[in-house]
């Protein structure tokens, strides 16, 4: 598929079909990662940062009253020498 280069602002740009923005998964919330491969521009879905979402996650729990440790403690025997 042909796309014409244009110039926006300072920076020039193209337009990418939906179609195949959506074949690959990608959307205006998303964004997308950009790099260039053996000479091609290529778009990749971005990858999701490490604990994303996870405070949200643990507020809701909380909120729930759903926070409990799993698996209760298991501090070693040498532990109660310790001062904090």
């Amino acid at each position: 598929m042909h796309v014409t280069i244009r110039q926006i602002g300072n920076s020039q740009g193209f337009v990418v079909p939906k179609p195949l923005l959506a074949q690959v998964g990608l959307d205006n919330e998303s964004g997308a990662e950009m790099t260039i491969e053996g000479g091609a521009l290529v778009l990749r879905k971005p990858v999701n940062a490490a604990r994303v979402g996870w405070a949200e996650a643990a507020k809701k729990l909380r909120a729930a009253d759903d926070d409990a440790l799993v698996m209760g403690e298991f501090g070693n025997a040498a532990d109660a020498e310790l001062v904090w």
